[in-house]
This record gives structure tokens, sequence and C-alpha cells, in this order.
């Protein structure tokens, strides 16, 4: 299930932009990588009342599969079958999908709860390895769609929504999840986690809420824009035939492999630095993620890109595994899964959104499409204008945020 469940995602997710830039969209880049933010603000939350309430887990997670497949498959087919893809058409069909398929990230994750606890096992143990096959399944799509040459073709679209189906189908014979009988007395505004937004009255917590949002605008960045930058280079005879111009998704996919290594990292630098130190860490390595695409190249200089992939797998999961656990520490159990919801809002819906349509806007002020379909411009100074960025946020939040000393 989690293989399945990122392959649909790595399908498309790090490529979107190359095929958009072919398409004649690329000046619309950010608002297709924006609308999983938007979604991500209400949908997961709609869908866990649904799945709460009146349809098993495991069923609502076969039911979003099925419709964000199909769709997903009619954006494919659009992009293949007409020869002027119109924004408006290809994104609504998109964005429709995405809709149903964000929610299903945590649909994903009670169900495998579910599973482990009816099997006896201890899910702070059985789960970590198993989700791990999540990042392999994302990376093994990611490599099907460069190996196969789907980058700057909407047929990534198709395969993204053939697994969605296969997943669709798998679910429905997962192990049954119960439907809680205790949720009738609750308010929409509790069912929807917004009774959380009372954590902003405490000094600390409204701190933390904005930086984690300050810190959730660089999340879909690379995702969004690393893939066109990298291919820009093809533009250029002494880098059009480098493996990372020919191949940018295996490139970019040393991103997600050091992903996989940093989770093992996070439980020693906790304990050895603190929850404080090791978000600056998550901070400072963003810096450095767009720092190192700056100054590199496919080739003499592509060292730094991979440089910049090591460092993503601390700058992402430092960051939200980290931030993940304070949260949990600093409110009460009846709060938990309220205020992890608006973690989860305030990075992946309103930061992400808001993060990668200022970055469509730099980019699209500084780079523009040329005669081959290269996204081509000045990427050195985007890249530091984000990594400034970077290194602001990390020495306001040194400043700023005061961790609670516990003697």
């Amino acid at each position: 299930m989690n293989f399945l469940q990122f392959a649909v995602w790595g399908a498309y997710l790090t490529s979107m932009g190359n095929y958009l830039g072919n398409a004649g969209l690329g000046a619309n880049i950010g608002f297709f990588y924006s609308i999983q933010g938007v979604v991500s603000i209400f949908m997961p939350a709609l869908m866990g009342i649904v799945a709460d309430r009146w349809i098993p887990a495991q069923k609502l997670l076969g039911i979003c599969h099925g419709i964000a497949g199909a769709l997903m498959i009619a954006a494919g087919w659009y992009g293949l079958t007409t020869d002027a893809v119109q924004f408006s058409t290809l994104f609504t069909i998109y964005s429709l999908s995405v809709a149903f398929y964000m929610p299903t990230l945590a649909l994903s994750n009670s169900v495998a709860y579910n599973a482990l606890d009816k099997a006896g096992l201890d899910t702070v143990k059985a789960f970590p390895p198993i989700r791990v096959f999540g990042t392999i399944g994302f990376i093994c799509s990611m490599w099907a769609v460069d190996l196969l040459g789907y980058q700057p073709t909407a047929t990534q679209y198709a395969v993204s929504g053939g697994l969605g189906l296969v997943l669709a189908i798998y679910s429905f014979t997962l192990p049954e999840c119960p439907i809680s009988k205790n949720q009738t007395n609750k308010s929409l505004a509790e069912a929807l986690g917004l009774n959380a937004f009372a954590l902003f009255k405490e000094y600390r917590m409204a701190i933390f809420f904005i930086f984690s949002m300050l810190l959730g605008m660089m999340l879909q960045i690379t995702n969004g824009y690393a893939n066109p930058f990298i291919s820009s280079f093809g533009a250029y005879p002494e880098f059009a035939d480098t493996f990372g111009v020919q191949h940018a998704n295996m490139l970019i996919s040393l991103s997600q492999i050091s992903e996989t290594l940093c989770i093992l990292l996070i439980p020693f630098f906790l304990k050895r630095f603190g929850i404080k130190n090791v978000m600056l860490m998550a901070m400072l390595a963003w810096m450095f993620r767009f720092g190192f695409f700056g100054m590199g190249n496919p080739g003499s200089g592509v060292w730094l890109f991979i440089l910049s992939m090591i460092v993503y797998g601390m700058a992402f999961d430092f960051f939200n595994i980290s931030g993940s656990l304070f949260v949990d520490k600093e409110v009460t159990t009846n709060m938990r899964s309220s205020a992890q919801g608006l973690f989860m809002m305030m990075t992946n819906g309103f930061g992400a959104t808001i993060g990668v349509l200022a970055a469509q806007a730099i980019v699209n002020h500084y780079c523009q499409y040329n005669t081959t379909g290269h996204l081509v411009g000045d990427w050195t100074t985007v890249w530091y204008i984000f990594a400034g960025f970077a290194l602001v946020v990390a020495i306001a939040f040194a400043f700023i945020f005061k961790e609670k000393k516990v003697k």
C-alpha cells in the first residue's frame, strides 16, 4: 500500500514542470503545484470526518484513489490528444484529481496503523520501515518516467492514474477499519480541527506556527522547478549530452534517497542538540539546497547538484518530523490530532501555496522559454533569492523562538 501510495505521486511530482514547459504552460507551473496546498487546507479534514463517521477508511481510500486515478488518466489523455493544450481545461482536471489524492496521504496512515494494531504490533517500531517503501515507490516511478522518456509528455499523468487505479482496487482487500461511534457529539469546528487555532493565543506556539508557514514556503519550490532548471542546460551544447540533462529525474531522486537515510539520524540529533537546533539545521539546509543549485551545473559542477540533493534530506526531514514531535510534546492529548492538522495546514497548506506562487513570479521574472522549449535565464539569481530567504528565516528563528528549558 505504501509503495503504491507514493508511486502515484512520484510519477509526476518532480517532472510535471518539464511537461508543462513543453506544452506551452511553463508560466503557470506555480499554479499546478500550489493547488496541492490549497486542497490540503480542507480536503483531508473533510475526508477524515467521512472516514470517522460513515465510510471505513480502507474503502474511502479506494474510492478516493479510484476518482483521482480516473481523473489523472483523463488529464493524460487530454494532454496527449490535444495539439494546443488549454490551461483552464488541464488545470481543472488535474485539480480535481489532486483534491481526491491529497486526503489519501492521511487515510493510508490510518489504514496502516489499524492493520498493525490488529496484528498486535507496536506502530512506533513497525511503521517507519514500512513507510520507507513509500519513498522507494516514489523513486521507482520517478525512474520509470525518466527511463521511458515520459518526462516531457503527459504520459506521466496516465502512469500516475494507472497506479492509482491499481491501489484503488487493492484498498478494498485491506483489513476493515472501524467507524467511530463517538464522533456524533463533535461540532463541525472540532471535527475540522479549527479549535487548534486557540494555540495561537500562546506566544511560543504562535511563533512556531508562523515559522512553520515560512519554512513551508520552501517545500514545493524544487519539486516544481528543479527539473525545468536542470533540463534548461540542454540549451547549451557543452551540457546538452550530460547525464543530468538527459536524466534530470534520476538525478533529483538522490533527494528522496537522502530523505530516507536522514530519517535514521533524527533520534540522535534531537537527543544531542534539541528541537530548536535541529529545526535551525533544517532551515540552513534549505539555504544550502538552493545555494548549491545556484552555483552548480550538470557538467564540471554536477557535484554541487549532488550536494544539493544530499542536504535535501536534512532540510525536509529535520523540520517536518522534529516539528511534528514538538507539536506533540506541547499540546494535551485531546488536542493532539487537531494540532497536528494545524501544523500540516500551515506548512503544506498556506506555506507551500504562498511559496510556490511567489517562486513562480520570481522565475517568470528572471527566466523565459526559448524556441527549443528550455526555460533559460538568470537561474543563479533565482536560486540565490530563495537561499537568501531561507537564511533570513533561520536568523529570525534563532533570535525570536525560545526553547522551553527543561530541568
